[in-house]
């Protein structure tokens, strides 16, 4: 029989996802569509099947292998055509034992060939998230699609998953529009697939061979122990006391455990082959609560009583709106990183006038460039530089309070409104770009986040950020620290305000500035040099180049 190369299909806009599950193992016989392994995006966690029916010869990954669209998974001896001459062969000589499945291999295949039937299309699985939004669709009724081609689009927490078709055909009706909410194995639609005769037919055989598999054991006692040969139970088992990295679950239970403070090692999953649901660590944490000792002890005396809820209805007329996943989200960020950071902020002004009268030069190499120059990439570049001087910024805080982290990158975040929420997309090697470099990746990130396309790399990784309300107005604010960064920069509106200059008051366009920063990692005289160094350098621009 044949060997064939069995590659990663097509995982949509992730690269380098982890392999979290192997499902098989050599010498292993897997049958077409059986899962081979277990990957974890950013967006959910998913099965990846077998492409077809054979022996499995060789692995060319293992547990914790990034991988991407065609890279090696295995190499599969295949049961195909190539195979069924040598059994005819053995007809002659050995008719009873072979008669069987030579008889029903060929009756099927030549029915097969122009058959279509109409199969439904469900939800995979999302990575134990339950009602999620479908924010677009991309095809209607009538659609030729191929397969992998995109069908909807959904919404989980801060990024927008897209759900592949699975197969080849035509759309008969959808299911799902704008706006519903589904959940993994809710239906999407009716699709008509070409040749799915030959696809029943080719696997109609497994049940007429599988008496005489089941008649061997008086005969065979081999045939028994090769029958039950996929075994993803007891891999699915085995990690869950290894620790957290090797608990099945997916992404999002990991990140409302992250949330809970819940260790996934102690809560027993009660999904498919041990998966841990976001259910599971409800009722996991709803039993320590009911516990008075644990309770007790986790409080520690620094237990926040919640605040009571109110009927506003007997005040007047009210309306109850819900808050989208990407509020919700940053909400509970903002919480933690409130109630576990030490927060001081320290104020500044920066004079800008001539960066501006500067910026306002460049305005027709601007043009010619088809760049919109704004004052960002300057306080970018200024910041990396600050940044660069000032390394105790450019840490974070180890979880044991033990030691810091220092980084030798210089990656800054940058907060975007847009209309679902705050988004933060980052801006990498900020130190080794142009200003020119800045300012065009400066709108191309602003654009994906109000569309909701940022990618879960272009979220993550940031030393630093920067929050600009200038265009809203106000005169200051104090922003929370995004942790585990160390630090934060709020800019406010330029005001126009007269400044004394060797003994004369000139008008100048000054900047409010003010820098949060956590004081575990930071003290005072370190927040006080960072900002006024980052003063300076906007004050006069052609220091960034020393």
């Amino acid at each position: 029989m044949p060997v064939e190369s069995i590659k990663v299909p097509n995982l949509g806009d992730s690269k380098s996802v982890e392999v979290i599950e192997l499902l098989v193992k050599p010498g292993q016989s897997v049958k077409e569509n059986d899962s081979l392994m277990v990957l974890e995006s950013d967006k959910a966690a998913m099965e990846i099947p077998s492409p077809k029916s054979g022996v499995i010869k060789s692995l060319s990954i293992k547990l914790g292998d990034q991988v991407s669209e065609g890279d090696e998974i295995l190499l599969l001896e295949v049961e195909g055509a190539a195979a069924a001459p040598a059994p005819a062969a053995k007809a002659e000589s050995a008719p009873a034992p072979v008669a069987p499945a030579q008889l029903a291999t060929p009756a099927p295949a030549a029915a097969a060939p122009a058959s279509v039937s109409v199969e439904n299309i469900f939800v995979p699985d999302i990575g134990g998230d339950n009602d999620v939004e479908v924010i677009e669709v991309h095809v209607k009724a009538g659609d030729v699609i191929k397969a992998e081609q995109s069908l909807l689009t959904l919404e989980s927490d801060k990024a927008a998953m897209e759900v592949p078709s699975p197969k080849a055909g035509e759309i008969k009706a959808l299911k799902v529009k704008v706006g519903d909410k589904v959940s993994k194995g809710s239906l999407i639609l009716e699709l008509a697939v070409a040749g799915a005769a030959v696809a029943s037919a080719a696997s109609s055989p497994a049940p007429v061979a599988a008496p005489a598999v089941a008649a061997a054991p008086a005969q065979s006692p081999v045939a028994t122990v090769s029958a039950p040969a996929p075994a993803p139970a007891p891999t699915a088992a085995a990690p869950a006391a290894s620790g957290t990295a090797d608990v099945y679950a997916g992404p999002a239970v990991r990140k409302l455990a992250r949330e809970l403070g819940v260790d996934l090692t102690q809560v027993a999953g009660t999904g498919a082959r041990g998966r841990i649901q976001k259910e599971d660590l409800h009722e996991f944490v709803k039993a320590r609560l009911q516990a008075p000792a644990p309770v007790a002890a986790s409080a520690g005396g620094a237990g926040i009583p919640a605040i009571p809820d109110v009927d506003f209805s007997q005040f007047g007329s009210v309306e109850q709106i819900a808050l989208s996943k990407l509020h919700k989200v940053t909400a509970a960020n903002m919480q933690r990183n409130w109630l576990n950071v030490p927060h001081v902020t320290q104020f500044n002004d920066a004079d800008i006038t001539d960066l501006e009268a500067f910026r306002a030069d460049l305005k027709a190499e601007a043009d010619k460039k088809g760049v919109k120059l704004t004052f960002l990439p300057f306080l970018l570049k200024a910041c990396a530089k600050v940044l660069q001087e000032h390394k105790q910024f450019n840490v974070s805080l180890h979880s044991s309070g033990e030691y810091l982290i220092q980084k030798h990158y210089i990656h800054i975040g940058v907060a975007v409104a847009t209309e679902a929420g705050l988004m933060v997309p980052v801006i990498r090697d900020v130190d080794k770009k142009s200003i020119w470099d800045l300012a065009r990746e400066v709108v191309v990130l602003s654009e994906k986040a109000k569309n909701r396309r940022l990618s879960k790399e272009e979220m993550q990784g940031a030393c630093f950020t920067i929050s600009s309300l200038g265009a809203l107005g106000g005169t200051g604010f104090t922003p929370i620290v995004n942790a585990p960064e160390v630090a934060i920069l709020g800019v406010s509106k330029t005001q126009l305000k007269p400044i004394y200059i060797n003994g004369q008051l000139q008008p100048r366009q000054m900047l409010p500035l003010a820098l949060s920063y956590d004081h575990r990692a930071v003290n005072g005289v370190d927040g006080g040099m960072f900002i006024t160094t980052l003063a300076r350098l906007l004050g006069d621009i052609r220091l960034l180049v020393l």
